[in-house]
């Protein structure tokens, strides 16, 4: 029988690496963390979990590593033959929680996987409040004995945890995610601000909206949304649609909204035009 994973990296600290990191300390991992910023690290010893000065320290130490970087060249170069995590041994596991084109995870998965290192997709949904309260949800591709090993770690922050299938499909469901996600934030602020034209309160219509069919999850979630990370989703489903010639017009429309938008933080007062 396969051990247990007793220690976790994670390469990333950010906004939703740092409450992950904290929930698996709570839950007994020994953790270690890398990010470029070093200013991080203050923030991350609060949390419990050990600084790394090089993303190697994790490769070397580390039976299961979490990679929340931004963008596809961040990961290629972080394991690439000369990169941060060029050090893994087989039987490692690395799990990317990154939103990227799902050919990438199945180009380096076949990379890794030559040196019997596992690699799988793990992106998470729900956004940050969700990460703070360890209730997100986690889709993963992969081999099903590698996501089932792995899964005691998602559950340290995770509240549901759905296999979607072989490595590269956790993307394709997180695009899906957001795809509908970034229509329904789009919707709702054109919605409500056509309303606030016509000196409707907002809030008391957005209230009525969740008892209605226009009711979604972005609307009962509507102060913690920004359209921070809108352009940079619909560009990677984009890409998805063209590769295999599929025609997604109103994600098109979106891409181009989100850039409008991008800027603002939608609160109830901004509407308006």
């Amino acid at each position: 029988m396969t051990a247990a994973i007793q220690h976790v990296g994670m390469v990333g600290a950010g906004r939703m690496g740092q409450p992950m990191l904290g929930h698996l300390v709570r839950r007994g991992y020994e953790v270690t963390a890398y990010d470029v910023d070093p200013g991080k690290r203050a923030a991350v010893e609060a949390k419990g979990a050990r600084w790394a000065a090089e993303a190697a320290t994790l490769a070397r130490e580390c039976e299961a590593i979490l990679v929340c970087v931004g963008y596809d060249r961040e990961l290629r170069q972080l394991l690439a033959p000369d990169g941060g995590l060029s050090e893994l041994a087989a039987g490692r596991i690395v799990a990317i929680l990154s939103t990227v084109h799902p050919k990438t995870i199945v180009e380096l998965a076949g990379i890794l996987a030559a040196r019997g290192v596992h690699l799988v997709d793990s992106t998470v949904c729900r956004g940050g409040q969700a990460a703070d309260e360890g209730t997100l949800l986690s889709f993963v591709g992969g081999d099903a004995g590698v996501v089932e090993r792995l899964k005691p770690v998602l559950s340290a922050y995770s509240t549901d945890i759905v296999h979607t299938g072989p490595a590269g499909t956790a993307n394709v469901a997180k695009a899906a995610n957001n795809m509908i996600m970034w229509s329904c934030l789009i919707a709702n602020h054109e919605a409500l601000a056509l309303a606030q034209g016509y000196g409707m309160d907002t809030e008391k219509l957005r209230e009525a909206l969740l008892m209605s069919s226009g009711d979604n999850y972005v609307l009962r979630n509507w102060r913690v949304n920004t359209m921070a990370w809108a352009e940079d989703d619909m560009e990677i489903v984009q890409a998805m649609a063209a590769e295999k010639g599929i025609g997604l017009a109103q994600a098109g429309v979106n891409r181009e909204i989100c850039r409008t938008l991008k800027p603002k933080r939608f609160k109830l007062e901004q509407y308006g035009r």
